[in-house]
């Protein structure tokens, strides 16, 4: 499992200042975990970036107050996109494992066709994988990662 960064807040910091500083420890835990992340063979590498990405949501979520309301909305739209596409990649590998666990503990006379299950959820995996690379594409040509940063900005320097 991922585990969070541990975030030290100042109880006297302001509001909008916390914010800025989790929403940049939480968006910079997305992107370290994205490193191989399209390796089908590590799975535990897309369950650590989805679970960032849903740690990042939820911190968004929670100080949306702090940020600019049409940044805020862009960014948030794309960190739920990268989400989204983490979960298509994600799902058929907790299936395929489910499945190898199945096949292994059943009559060898089934085996065959739990194989043709697993070979239709390698196909979705595979799918998901290419969603997924697609959505890392356009978090890097849309500079997801600095607009999180901007955004973290605005907050402490004129909070909305």
């Amino acid at each position: 499992m991922a585990k969070a960064q541990e975030i030290d807040i100042d109880a006297n910091e302001e509001f909008a200042a916390a914010a800025a500083h989790i929403v940049r420890v939480r968006a910079r835990e997305v992107f370290e975990h994205s490193e191989g992340v399209l390796d089908a063979s590590d799975i535990e590498r897309v369950h650590a970036m989805r679970v960032a990405t849903r740690r990042l949501r939820a911190v968004l979520e929670l100080f949306a107050v702090c940020f600019p309301a049409r940044a805020y909305k862009e960014v948030l739209r794309d960190v739920k996109g990268l989400a989204d596409a983490l979960g298509e990649r994600r799902d058929p590998d907790v299936q395929l494992a489910a499945l190898e666990a199945v096949r292994a503990d059943i009559d060898p006379a089934h085996r065959p066709g739990i194989q043709t299950v697993m070979d239709r959820v390698r196909r979705q995996q595979a799918a998901g994988n290419d969603l997924l690379r697609r959505a890392l594409e356009q978090a890097e040509r849309s500079l997801l990662a600095q607009r999180l940063d901007e955004l973290a900005d605005a907050a402490v320097e004129d909070p909305a």
